[in-house]
């Protein structure tokens, strides 16, 4: 049911296990504290290659969801709740691979592995909340397609602007809170480590580090994923089955669900797929630590990057839009 609930709980023992690896180095550090970052291992020669697919990939994010946005803010026609979610969601998109990817890129092509205190709790922060604020606004979305399909008459007034702010608000804070918390328990934590296993920092890799045990940071992350995740399936879950219980009792409500929702259910479930291939490939101790490595960032590459394409192809009013306004700003030009 909710796939990053076994990840969570193959976290917290992997840091047990790391925390006893660290008493061997009982001196606490000191302000300013410098981590090395363990990366990939990059074969003599490979390192252009690698940063030229990354920059791709980051570019090709930047562009498609970058594109959306704009035409999303710019046309007012598409200030209605199905697009101004979409737009929430593509920013969620951006914050996750922009703690990732660039830095990644520094490693390919200069083999920078060295991250200072700050700039990786920064990282971690924006990671964590990329992961529960898709989540959260993947829920207020399946929310709006349930009160969209299955109470169309009252639509408009149930949606109103004032509460379609009102739940991207609250999928946003409910995200910053959660993870605020979650790293309020970094504070007076000692560390005794400099070097994280990971290609970018998380908050389960740099408690790690620490010179103490830190079981209520690691219970408070692995019941945050299970509710969090429990939550969000329990809430798409539902929506979608009055959605198909209205399309089974109306026909004239069939090709409406599907036109609302199909995009909406697949992003859901490329997301809920990019997880669990992280879960999968930590049940395999042989697979080498690089495919490990390259799994464990796929949540953050591959949703962001398909994302602007599943709206665009669905959507066939974001992508009328959209050709509308790069025709109409050739034509200015020429």
């Amino acid at each position: 049911m909710c796939v990053t609930c076994f990840l969570g709980f193959d976290v917290f023992c992997r840091n047990e296990l790391l925390w006893m690896e660290n008493l061997t180095m009982v001196t606490p550090l000191k302000q300013p504290i410098v981590f090395e970052l363990e990366g990939f291992y990059i074969p003599p020669g490979f390192g252009p290659l690698l940063f030229f697919l990354a920059l791709f990939t980051y570019m090709a994010v930047l562009l498609g969801n970058g594109v959306i946005v704009y035409v999303i803010v710019m046309d007012k026609n598409l200030h209605r709740p199905m697009f101004v979610m979409v737009c929430h969601l593509l920013v969620c998109d951006l914050l996750g691979s922009t703690a990732v990817l660039p830095g990644l890129m520094m490693h390919f092509l200069m083999g920078h592995k060295r991250i200072a205190y700050i700039p990786a709790i920064a990282q971690a922060f924006s990671v964590h909340t990329y992961g529960v604020a898709v989540q959260t606004v993947l829920g207020a979305m399946a929310y709006d397609r349930y009160i969209a399909v299955c109470e169309p008459l009252r639509y408009h007034a149930i949606m109103t602007s004032a509460r379609l702010h009102s739940c991207c608000a609250l999928a946003w804070f409910i995200a910053l809170v959660v993870i605020a918390v979650l790293f309020g328990f970094h504070m007076n934590v000692p560390l005794c480590g400099r070097t994280i296993q990971h290609v970018y920092c998380s908050n389960q890799s740099i408690l790690s580090l620490a010179c103490i045990p830190t079981p209520v940071s690691n219970i408070y992350g692995l019941s945050l994923t299970w509710i969090v995740n429990t939550g969000i399936f329990l809430i798409i879950a539902f929506s979608y089955i009055r959605i198909l219980s209205a399309s089974l009792r109306q026909s004239g409500v069939r090709s409406k669900a599907f036109q609302t929702c199909a995009s909406h259910l697949l992003v859901y479930v490329l997301y809920q797929i990019a997880v669990l291939i992280i879960v999968i490939s930590y049940r395999f101790p042989s697979a080498s630590q690089n495919l490990k490595k390259f799994f464990s960032i796929l949540f953050i590459i591959v949703p962001p990057a398909i994302n602007p394409i599943i709206y665009g192809l669905v959507s066939k009013d974001l992508r009328s839009n959209i050709i509308k306004q790069f025709t109409t700003r050739v034509c200015h030009k020429h």
